[in-house]
């Protein structure tokens, strides 16, 4: 069993900064690749950022290529999602995922964490 918990949400300025963190208690959790996934009020859950289980590997959807980088610590079950240059559109819950393969989502998921981002 996999227990996610994102943190680093808050309310920021357009072209500001955020990190968020998605933190495991599984001792396994090094062996997941992550997603990050987000949902605006009224729109359906949308694919941000994948990395692999090792961290080599990423993706990126093209709304947020350059502006956001996602990484991993293994050695403390996090990883991170960098989001620089914010817009108001990015302005969603943001959730993260867990899933025994790169680029596939997962059945392991956060509780979610608002970031709002205002013009």
């Amino acid at each position: 069993q996999v227990q996610l918990v994102e943190s680093g949400g808050g309310l920021v300025q357009a072209g500001g900064s955020l990190r968020l963190s998605c933190a495991s208690s599984g001792h396994t959790f090094s062996s997941y690749a992550v997603n990050w996934f987000r949902q605006a009020p009224g729109k359906e859950r949308e694919f941000v950022a994948a990395i692999t289980s090792s961290g080599g590997n990423t993706y990126y959807a093209d709304s947020v290529k350059g502006r956001f980088t996602i990484s991993r610590a293994n050695a403390k079950n996090t990883v991170y999602l960098q989001m620089n240059s914010l817009k108001p559109e990015d302005t969603a819950v943001y959730y993260c995922n867990a899933a025994p393969k790169f680029l596939q989502s997962g059945d392991y998921w956060g509780q979610g964490t608002q970031v709002t981002v205002s013009s």
